[in-house]
């Protein structure tokens, strides 16, 4: 995680179970590995909830990233996050990538609503958490991504 926050792919690779692919470190990536990176060197009970790599399970190809933006809140939340390299979009990896986290959530007592915040213009990403029992509850602003929807189900 510090190698992919610090953009060195090499050094991340040789630390990595699985081969990790440039789309890891690229512009729109790099601020999501430093952000967990200082997430981790905070409080490092975080890491079992954040980012990290989606896996082809039939090649063990890495085709993006997924997770949580931490562990639940004092409101019993947790924020998903998710993102496909674009080369490898439109296969079903990110509903995978969000059944496992709906699935984790549901099994965990200390989770109650489960929360996604997507730019207005990722149509693909709002109608598949859609498809998921999500609601839009508000908008937000976020200084790294700009005007969010966002959306929340129930855990269970």
């Amino acid at each position: 995680m510090h190698a992919l926050a610090a953009g060195d792919l090499a050094a991340a690779n040789r630390a990595a179970p699985v081969v990790l692919t440039p789309y890891l470190i690229a512009p729109d990536a790099g601020g999501v590995w430093r952000m967990r990176s200082r997430q981790i060197a905070a409080d490092p009970a975080t890491a079992g909830w954040i980012t990290r790599v989606i896996v082809d399970a039939r090649s063990g190809a890495v085709v993006g990233r997924a997770g949580y933006h931490g562990p639940p809140d004092d409101a019993a939340m947790v924020e998903v996050g998710y993102a496909v390299d674009p080369l490898l979009r439109r296969r079903g990896y990110a509903r995978a990538a969000l059944v496992a986290l709906l699935a984790r959530a549901a099994r965990e007592p200390a989770v109650r609503i489960v929360r996604a915040t997507i730019s207005p213009s990722n149509l693909a990403s709002r109608a598949l958490v859609l498809q998921y029992g999500f609601v839009e509850v508000g908008e937000q602003w976020d200084d790294e991504d700009g005007l969010e929807t966002i959306f929340e189900v129930g855990a269970a």
